[in-house]
């Protein structure tokens, strides 16, 4: 064989590793993006979930609680608002307003004794806080993998075949900043 005949071979050769490698770095990236999509619809299963639990348990306060009309308001607004968001942005921001107002509704609860003994209500906190779990599980599943996918596309070399095909980086759910506030005690 001619000198020139094997350089060609191998150049061949090593475009068809390079290809194959390429084929594969996308296939990696592609499930990935897949994952980050399934986790977010997971959080957005839970959410609904909750908002599901919510009527009811509005219902319930109702008819011990009455004239806290603005508490219900601003619970049954804010069930809105997540159910009706887009994104991770907006519906983390939906997400905080929601358990802010549904820790109001609960505080509410607390001067009423004979709702707190209620069987229906105390089964509805108690899906509530399954509930509650279930959601800090698939934020956390969530961002795990969403970590996951941005790293792969920010690593060398998967970077520049993330940056050919557009794979761009998600965003993470994080907490508000409600959320990240060192909350005040007082006796």
């Amino acid at each position: 064989m001619k000198t020139g005949t094997i350089i060609l071979l191998v150049v061949i050769g090593l475009i068809v590793l390079l290809a194959l490698y390429g084929v594969s770095v996308y296939n990696s990236l592609v499930v990935l993006k897949n994952r980050v999509k399934n986790a977010w619809a997971q959080i957005e299963v839970q959410l609904k979930n909750r908002a599901d639990l919510i009527p009811n348990l509005v219902e319930t306060v109702k008819g011990y609680a009455s004239h806290e009309k603005e508490v219900f308001e601003n619970v049954t607004k804010a069930r809105s608002q997540v159910l009706n968001a887009k994104g991770v942005e907006a519906t983390a921001k939906a997400d905080a307003e929601l358990s802010s107002a549904i820790s109001r509704l609960l505080v509410t609860v607390e001067a009423y004794p004979q709702l707190k003994a209620d069987q229906n209500f105390l089964s509805l906190q108690s899906e509530l806080k399954d509930a509650e779990e279930k959601i800090r599980y698939a934020r956390q599943f969530y961002n795990d993998t969403t970590m996951k996918y941005n790293t792969a596309i920010q690593v060398f070399p998967k970077n520049i075949f993330a940056g050919m095909f557009n794979f761009r980086e998600e965003p993470l759910f994080e907490a508000s900043e409600e959320d990240r506030a060192v909350p005040t005690v007082k006796f």
